[in-house]
C-alpha cells in the first residue's frame, strides 16, 4: 500500500486517536462493589450494549451511554443511578490522544488531509480533536450523519461530503466492528488497522496493520 497516496486518510477518533475510557469510567463508578472478575464481566457487558444501541436510527449519545449502562447494571445485579450515565458522558470530552497519536498525525498532515468520521455529539468531538496535535481537513459526527458507524449511512455521509468514492480513501481504524468491516462491504479497499489490542486481528477484511499511529507515515510512503 505504499504506493498509494489517497485524496484523503480517514480515521476513526474514539479508540484508534483518542484514549477511549469507558472501562475506567465502570470501574470508577462500580469497581468498589465488584470483584475483578465481575467487573471484567460487567465491561464486556458495557461495551456490548453501547453497540446494541447504535446500530437502529440515531439518537442522542448521552441517550447511548444512558440505556447502555443501564442494561449492564441489570445484567450484573448492579444498582445503577441516573446520575451515573451523566458522569460517563461528561467525561468524554476530556479525553485525550494515545501518546503515539501527535507525531505520527503531524507528520501525515503535511501531505495528506485528514478527516475524521467518530460516533459523537457536535458538541462533544472538537475538544477531543483539538488535543490531537494536528490540522484536520474535516470532521464528521454521527450526530450530523444521523447514523452511528457501523451503519453505512455513516461513511456514505461522510464520503458525500468530501465528494469522492471508496477508492480515493484510506481508512484507518482500530475496530473491525465499528469500522473496518463495513468499509470493506462498502467497498474501501485501503484501510489500516491500528492494533490497540482491544480488537483480534481478522486477515479477511484486507488491510495494513500497524502498531500505533507512528507506523501510519510508512503505509503512505512518507
Amino acid at each position: 500500500m505504499a504506493s498509494f497516496r489517497p485524496k484523503y486518510i480517514t480515521f476513526d477518533c474514539y479508540g484508534t486517536l483518542t484514549f477511549f475510557q469507558m472501562a475506567e469510567a465502570a470501574r470508577d463508578l462500580y469497581g468498589s462493589g465488584l470483584d475483578e472478575p465481575r467487573m471484567q464481566d460487567f465491561i464486556k457487558s458495557f461495551a456490548a450494549y453501547r453497540l446494541d444501541e447504535i446500530l437502529g436510527d440515531w439518537k442522542p449519545y448521552a441517550d447511548v451511554i444512558h440505556n447502555a449502562l443501564e442494561r449492564a447494571c441489570k445484567r450484573n445485579g448492579v444498582v445503577c443511578s441516573p446520575d451515573d450515565a451523566k458522569m460517563v458522558y461528561e467525561r468524554v470530552p476530556t479525553w485525550g490522544p494515545h501518546a503515539d497519536v501527535p507525531a505520527g498525525l503531524a507528520k501525515v498532515a503535511k501531505e495528506i488531509p485528514l478527516v475524521i468520521l467518530s460516533n459523537a455529539m457536535n458538541a462533544q468531538i472538537m475538544s477531543n480533536v483539538e488535543k490531537l496535535g494536528a490540522p484536520f481537513h474535516a470532521v464528521y459526527t454521527a450526530e450530523q450523519a444521523q447514523a452511528y458507524k457501523p451503519r453505512f449511512k455513516a461513511f456514505e455521509y461522510m464520503l458525500d461530503m468530501l465528494g469522492c468514492g471508496p477508492e480515493d480513501i484510506l481508512h484507518c481504524s482500530s475496530s473491525f466492528r465499528y469500522d473496518l468491516m463495513s468499509a470493506h462491504d462498502l467497498g474501501i479497499k485501503n484501510k489500516v488497522w491500528v492494533n490497540r489490542g482491544h480488537e483480534p486481528a481478522n486477515p479477511y477484511y484486507g488491510y495494513t496493520e500497524i502498531a500505533d499511529i507512528s507506523g501510519l507515515p510508512a503505509v503512505v510512503g512518507l
